[in-house]
């Protein structure tokens, strides 16, 4: 549902801007390796996220930016990793010590450890897919890569929703809302924005933006779910 509400915001782009959505040759093997990394990585993060908590999850996600500069700094040409930052990636890695140290000291730790496990893979899926989306857009445009990661994501999700996923659901507003959400802002309006702007600066810049998320996701964790943080989450939300 999201993938499809995103896609549908996309297309909308593509239409005023006359985007040009033919694959031509050449065009497939970057755009399958986008869809892979695109479904592979959201699978991790919602198996993960069933596993640990909102709080943890949105520390973990976030080291997608950790590794976008370290990646950026071997495949984006002339988006180095200064002293400084490198120092700042150190920093952030004992951010993520911090949360696992967190994680051990719950009751049910193995089930948590888990999850963030996934959570942190999934993070380096997204920061790996923000990377190679930054050299694929270079030469393919930005609503067809989306288009067709969204159109993938879709028909993956479908299949595997239908055979893992069996439990009935109830429409409301607020899974209206949600998927809304998800879809226009995020899905759509999000994942366009990211597109157009590594065209123009370096991922490792762009993606630094996303660091002020693991305060905030706290803080909504608790605000929304009742989540208690506890003092290891914050320091190790400070530090990443």
């Amino acid at each position: 549902m999201r993938f499809t509400v995103g896609g549908i915001f996309v297309l909308c782009w593509a239409i005023y801007t006359r985007a040009d959505l033919r694959i031509h040759r050449g065009e497939w093997r970057p755009l399958i390796w986008l869809a892979v990394l695109l479904v592979g990585q959201i699978i991790l993060l919602n198996v993960g996220i069933t596993h640990t908590t909102a709080g943890h999850a949105s520390v973990l996600i976030v080291t997608s930016a950790i590794w976008v500069t370290v990646l950026s700094h071997f495949f984006i040409p002339g988006d180095r990793l200064a002293p400084i930052r490198f120092v700042g990636v150190l920093i952030a890695y004992l951010g993520i010590v911090v949360i696992s140290a967190d994680s051990l000291t719950e009751t049910d730790s193995n089930n948590l450890i888990l999850g963030d496990i996934l959570v942190a893979i999934s993070g380096f899926l997204l920061g790996l897919r923000i990377v190679y989306n930054a050299r694929v857009v270079a030469q393919i445009d930005v609503a067809k890569t989306l288009l067709f990661q969204a159109a993938a994501g879709t028909a993956a999700l479908i299949v595997l929703s239908t055979i893992f996923e069996s439990e009935p659901w109830l429409w409301t507003w607020q899974l209206a809302a949600s998927i809304a959400y998800q879809g226009f802002v995020i899905a759509g309006f999000g994942f366009l924005a990211l597109l157009l702007m590594s065209k123009y600066f370096f991922p490792s810049r762009i993606s630094a933006i996303s660091m002020t998320q693991p305060v905030t996701g706290i803080l909504l964790a608790w605000l929304i779910l009742s989540e208690d943080p506890s003092g290891l989450l914050w320091i190790g939300g400070v530090l990443v």
